[in-house]
């Protein structure tokens, strides 16, 4: 049985998903225009401030006066989780419905919108003392053995968490400390849904090589924009590290790799576009799973239109 947070359900949030490139925040202005709405960004990569090239962040011209959430609320140094988002985007639906707007779900993490739609397993809140002892001693073990540890204490989550993956394995072990019991419990309990109904749509291009193009085009005007600056001024900072979840975003990771010396200009600029395709592949393997999905096509003049009827039936 699924625990339903309200009694009644709120009026209807549009989503529209799609692959990095697809034309998410383009569609979701032009639908903002049309329906008064506020944009709620569902990105893990756009919370971070100082982010913003490699991320295509809509700059305020882009915006067009629309209000946009969840966007340049973190430090890159800090962490976000799941739960945080889903909290945040009942809190802010709920505010944007009281201003007699329309709340447009707009982003391509899909793991953030799986838990708009199948539930999220109510947890511990964390512990930044935990927290800090957990990354103190996997500075001393490495992530390795903290994985072989996380496997001793909840060998269900190890299965499912990459050894190369310390934000996840951070908040597993952090999960087991707090309340003596494993992650993989607490995420088999009950879990809480967002109380709304979401239209959800989807936008890409029918051709995949389209997107592949797109992607490449892209990544080079990040480039000419001066993403490589942008992340000098992270990597001049002690505080962060190429482990921490906001670094290891898609060109990120390219571009602190390439600064550290261990790829050239050009290997970068190769593996970061690869890197941003194998994350819209990932991308559009969710959204095939997913049954209640309407497709847009990226090059429709008409996806407003047919966006706008499906929500009037």
């Amino acid at each position: 049985m699924i625990e339903s947070l309200e009694n009644t359900p709120e009026e209807p949030v549009i989503a529209i998903m799609g692959p990095t490139a697809s034309g998410k925040t383009a569609l979701s202005i032009e639908v903002a225009k049309k329906l008064d709405g506020e944009i709620i960004s569902v990105d893990s990569a756009l919370i971070y401030r100082g982010m913003d090239i490699g991320t295509a962040k809509p700059c305020e011209k882009e915006k067009e006066g629309i209000p946009h959430w969840l966007i340049d609320t973190h430090d890159p140094s800090e962490s976000y989780s799941v739960s945080a988002f889903f909290d945040d985007t009942l809190r802010l639906v709920k505010d944007i419905r009281q201003r007699g707007k329309t709340p447009i779900l707009v982003g391509g993490t899909m793991m953030y919108f799986n838990a708009l739609v199948k539930g999220i397993a109510s947890l511990p809140k964390g512990d930044l003392d935990v927290k800090k002892a957990i990354e103190e001693e996997a500075a001393k073990k490495g992530w390795i053995a903290m994985h072989e540890y996380l496997r001793s204490i909840d060998p269900e989550c190890a299965h499912r968490i990459h050894p190369n993956d310390p934000q996840r394995i951070t908040r597993a072990i952090e999960v087991h400390r707090i309340s003596g019991k494993p992650l993989s419990w607490w995420q088999d309990q009950t879990p809480k849904i967002a109380p709304f109904k979401l239209y959800e749509f989807a936008i890409a291009p029918e051709n995949r090589s389209d997107l592949h193009e797109r992607i490449a085009k892209r990544f080079h005007i990040m480039l000419e924009q001066g993403l490589v600056q942008e992340v000098e001024k992270l990597f001049a900072r002690p505080d962060l590290n190429r482990n921490m979840a906001a670094i290891r975003s898609v060109g990120y990771r390219q571009v602190w790799e390439y600064l550290e010396g261990s790829l050239n200009e050009t290997e970068m600029a190769e593996r970061g576009i690869i890197a941003t395709r194998q994350l819209a592949k990932r991308q559009l393997t969710w959204l095939r799973g997913w049954s209640s999905l309407t497709w847009l096509d990226t090059f429709d003049d008409e996806r407003l239109a047919k966006l706008l009827a499906k929500i009037a039936r």
